[in-house]
């Protein structure tokens, strides 16, 4: 019961920070990180990138169908994930959101260096019996090993 309060008091105190923002820090960690296909999403939606960061060591990351990576927190055997923070103008956000892939959804993300930012989270079912990319700690390094791969490098 204690741990549904907190989860509800951590959802309501980043519901009150979107409200009271112009523009919200939020973390991406796949095809919406720079130099990818779907940059484009985050640019059309006047989103700019703030800084490259890394998680706290609790996720474990997916390939779904190496088409695009899903995030998911995890109580054991987590690792660090590098992704991105970009900054994008609060009325934004829901367009963002509604372009994703069923089963990404908007979620807190504990960041390495302690602090805690809004970002994008697979959920619990489009993980499952998909390839655990966790040992590349991103996307961007798994995709340049597929790309080494396919060149025979």
């Amino acid at each position: 019961m204690l741990r549904i309060l907190r989860y509800i008091a951590a959802s309501l105190m980043v519901l009150v920070s979107l409200a009271n923002a112009e523009s919200i820090d939020v973390a991406v960690n796949g095809t919406l990180m720079r130099g990818f296909a779907l940059e484009k999403h985050m640019l059309k939606n006047h989103a700019t990138f703030v800084r490259e960061a890394k998680t706290a060591s609790i996720y474990r990351m997916w390939s779904i169908g190496d088409k695009y990576p899903a995030m998911e927190r995890v109580l054991n055997g987590g690792t660090w994930i590098t992704l991105e923070i970009w900054s994008i103008p609060q009325a934004n956000l829901v367009n963002l959101l509604e372009e994703e892939a069923k089963g990404l959804v908007l979620g807190k993300v504990a960041l390495a260096d302690g602090t805690q930012v809004l970002g994008i989270l697979g959920e619990n079912y489009i993980v499952q019996n998909q390839k655990d990319i966790s040992k590349w700690h991103g996307w961007r390094a798994y995709a340049e090993s597929m790309s080494s791969n396919k060149t025979g490098q």
